[in-house]
């Protein structure tokens, strides 16, 4: 999921916000109702330290609109006709930092693990299903697809997928082009990037093959979540570090009920399941856990 960056914090003695100065006025007010607009779409907290970043992101904002203040502003994303800013008012706020094969302990349990029954699996005519919710720009599902043909180079002829989801549209575009630069691709073991990505314009872009693995869709944790299946396993790593602690927890435990019994879930290095999920999630490595029986949806 696109991810709010940890920036320096500006507070006054007192540890509120120190609304900035510039263009525009943003009061403590106008930034109390962006935060909680942006809670409500997304389930992302914003703390009062946060002003000056909503200030340098949005004062664009305000400018390519014509608006002459922050106030304004809360009007047009509250209008019936505001619903269009108010997904380009999550795009700016959030920042995607990702890269490929990121926290690579995962992928390594993925490969040695559990893939290896699961592919077998699918040879027998099995199904396997991988999520990578809050996926940014791509480069986690991809890291799983490679890791996938890496052990069967012809899974995209079986049923074998990798769903990729995240609430920002403008990073699913992103992800579903598939092309990335030389530099992003340094994490890529070189045998991997050779055999599948193959060079295009100014950058690399993903082979066939891993287009066939991996489906993009644009999905919001809080909202509705259209899968019929279950999955084998969940990549949401970084992502809910972003979310207020109910939020967090109730978006594990939602988790559960689409984990297959044995099923991995793998979260960030800075994250700590908590919350009525563990109940159903035993640890199993370095933040990864396994869901133990089988919960009725």
């Amino acid at each position: 999921m696109s991810t709010l960056p940890l920036e320096k914090r500006h507070e006054r003695a007192s540890g509120r916000a120190e609304p900035p100065a510039g263009e525009f006025d943003l009061t403590e007010e106008d930034f109390a109702r962006i935060a909680r607009i942006l809670h409500e779409d997304s389930g992302i907290a914003l703390p009062a330290s946060k002003s000056a970043l909503v200030y340098s992101r949005l004062a664009k904002r305000l400018r390519a609109l014509g608006l002459a203040s922050f106030k304004d502003y809360c009007a047009h994303i509250t209008s019936s006709g505001g619903a269009g800013e108010r997904m380009t008012m999550l795009a700016a706020l959030t920042t995607n930092v990702t890269n490929f094969f990121r926290e690579p302990h995962h992928f390594e349990h993925l490969k040695t693990t559990l893939l290896p029954p699961l592919l077998a699996q699918a040879k027998r005519g099995g199904r396997v299903r991988i999520w990578s919710a809050g996926c940014s720009n791509g480069h986690e599902p991809y890291s799983i697809a490679l890791t996938i043909l890496s052990l069967m180079p012809d899974a995209a002829e079986y049923d074998v997928r990798v769903l990729a989801s995240d609430i920002d549209p403008n990073v699913v575009a992103f992800g579903r082009a598939g092309i990335y630069g030389d530099e992003a691709l340094q994490p890529v073991p070189k045998e991997l990037r050779r055999r599948w990505f193959h060079r295009e314009g100014e950058g690399f872009a993903v082979s066939d093959e891993m287009r066939e693995l991996v489906a993009f869709r644009e999905l919001n944790l809080i909202g509705e979540w259209p899968m019929k299946g279950r999955f084998n396993a969940i990549f949401c790593r970084n992502v809910t570090i972003y979310f207020d602690p109910p939020t967090r927890e109730r978006i594990w435990e939602r988790f559960c009920d689409y984990l297959e019994p044995d099923a991995w879930l793998y979260i960030g290095h800075s994250e700590r399941l908590a919350g009525p999920a563990g109940a159903h999630l035993v640890y199993g490595g370095t933040t990864a856990y396994r869901r133990i029986g089988a919960k009725a949806r």
